[in-house]
């Protein structure tokens, strides 16, 4: 389905909108300022999406997953190369825990931080566009790039898959994620047309 640069053009805004309240909460947890640059976004078909497609080339890459229920449903994912993820929770402990302990710690961490990153991107997509949405507890897997990039790729319902890239600094270290949201062919068509009322309002 073609997008307008006008429909591009919001989509971008509600997320950086996302990424700045993501950013706040991020910087309360780790007591340092979290930057959280403007996200890139794109779409792809499932079919499409491989490490390459995704700026993620690495070993293993960690995923929290939720899904997202209202006027149209929504799954996404926050994709991180799994050495970033232990850095991001590091810092999130605190530089007494070490390297090798940080593992039995990981997936609650990253759960916590992929629930504030989803949920402010869709608390912003919600307020903008006058709609609501509920969302299940959120999940953490790790595997290889094609384990894990293959897992999202398989959902054979939701063949349309919607790309953020953005950037997190957390006092000077720079971690890239990316933010998979997979829709179904009718609710790309609702998020479509919910854009073009937000369009007309403005």
């Amino acid at each position: 389905m073609p997008i307008t640069g006008a429909q591009l053009d919001a989509l971008t805004e509600i997320f950086n909108i996302g990424a700045g309240r993501a950013a706040s909460s991020l910087s309360d947890i780790v007591g340092d300022e979290v930057l959280l640059s403007v996200p890139r976004v794109e779409f792809y078909r499932a079919s499409e999406i491989d490490a390459n497609v995704l700026s993620l080339t690495s070993a293993r890459l960690g995923s929290v997953q939720q899904k997202f229920k209202g006027p149209f449903d929504m799954a996404a994912s926050l994709l991180f190369t799994e050495e970033r993820a232990l850095e991001i929770v590091q810092e999130m402990l605190g530089s007494q825990v070490q390297m090798e302990d940080l593992v039995e710690y990981e997936q609650e961490a990253m759960c916590e931080v992929g629930n504030i990153i989803l949920n402010a991107c869709l608390s912003a997509m919600a307020d903008m566009l006058a709609i609501s949405f509920e969302s299940t507890l959120p999940e953490y897997s790790s595997g290889t790039p094609e384990l894990v990039i293959g897992r999202i790729a398989s959902d054979n319902a939701n063949p349309m898959m919607l790309i953020l890239h953005m950037n997190m600094c957390i006092e000077k270290r720079r971690s890239q994620g990316t933010l998979i949201f997979w829709l179904s062919s009718s609710s790309l068509q609702e998020l479509m047309l919910h854009l073009d009322n937000f369009l007309a309002r403005i």
